[in-house]
């Protein structure tokens, strides 16, 4: 633990030595260091911001429906130019119900650049959907309906949901060491996709047949596609003595899992997500909405089980 520590120092110290340096010898070439990180930090935070939702249906491997949340978001970058592809980051899919009808979410996010050139150009605004459609069957290996529906709602579930789905798919940020070092080199870096999920689409100049092909380029992927088991959970709703819903308890059964790190949860106020890698997940709509800031959550050791405990608000 020692030697770890010194070595974190010892990195930072050879961090903070090389902005000094970098001040010195190019106070131009700090400052625009500087900006990019501060741009950078706020495009990151920035939440997703719904577009359009479509409606469709998937095919294979099993029939259902699928309402596609198309949302333009600062942290995927523009295309450098007309000619170049398209970057774009799909979510994990998401099965939710309602009442007895059981449909699948999936969230799709562009720049906000890419989007609105598209806004008063039905062509692209129809190729831009196409490719989404065209992404989500070349990853997730499904086959979907070629017809589709823009709903009058323009988006399915929470932003808050769409947010910690999207975020789930970003990789760890480039080291920022060798991020400096490439901007003193290079007087314009072009942005580049580091996210594994993310696929680049190269959007045609003219109008597209319906024969011509669209091109689909994975950066790379390293995440194995594992099937993981839902969990059996029990839900409740706790009331007070005049029968007024105070707070939802939730109990989820882990076999298998002896600590509360192994879990991923995420609450939104009206949602849930449990998640244990390559192991169990659990998406659940709430019945009612619930206070995020007082939810609280304990792991039984003993029973493998979690319970999360969420105030309504």
């Amino acid at each position: 633990m020692e030697s770890s520590s010194k070595g974190l120092l010892t990195q930072v110290t050879q961090f903070w030595n090389l902005l000094d340096d970098l001040a010195e010898s190019n106070p131009e070439g700090y400052e625009k260091f500087i900006q990019q990180q501060l741009k950078e930090g706020e495009q990151l935070c920035a939440a997703p911001e719904p577009w359009l939702c479509l409606q469709t249906r998937i095919l294979k491997p099993k029939e259902k429906i699928l309402f596609i949340n198309l949302c333009q978001w600062k942290r995927i970058p523009a295309p450098q130019s007309n000619t170049h592809p398209v970057p774009l980051s799909i979510g994990r899919p998401e099965d939710r119900s309602e009442t007895s009808d059981v449909y699948t979410v999936i969230d799709v996010a562009y720049n906000p650049d890419v989007l609105q050139a598209a806004e008063k150009d039905q062509v692209k605004k129809d190729q831009l959907i196409q490719m989404a459609m065209k992404c989500i069957e070349e990853k997730l290996q499904f086959t979907l309906s070629h017809s589709y529906s823009i709903t009058n709602f323009r988006i399915k579930g929470s932003i808050q949901r769409m947010k910690q789905n999207l975020l789930r798919m970003q990789t760890d940020p480039t080291d920022l060491r060798e991020k400096m070092k490439k901007e003193l080199t290079l007087e314009q870096m072009s942005s580049a996709v580091s996210n594994p999920d993310d696929f680049q689409l190269l959007l045609p100049k003219d109008e597209v047949s319906s024969k011509t092909r669209c091109l689909i380029e994975e950066i790379s992927s390293t995440e194995s596609q594992v099937e993981m088991k839902e969990p059996a959970y029990e839900l409740k709703i706790v009331a007070d003595q005049n029968e007024k819903p105070l707070k939802i308890e939730i109990k989820v059964e882990l076999p298998g899992i002896n600590s509360a790190s192994l879990c991923d949860l995420s609450v939104s106020e009206d949602d849930l997500l449990i998640e244990v890698p390559e192991k169990y997940r659990l998406y659940l709509n709430l019945p009612e909405s619930v206070d995020t800031e007082m939810t609280t959550a304990k792991f039984i050791k003993e029973k493998a089980t979690l319970i999360i405990i969420m105030p309504l608000v």
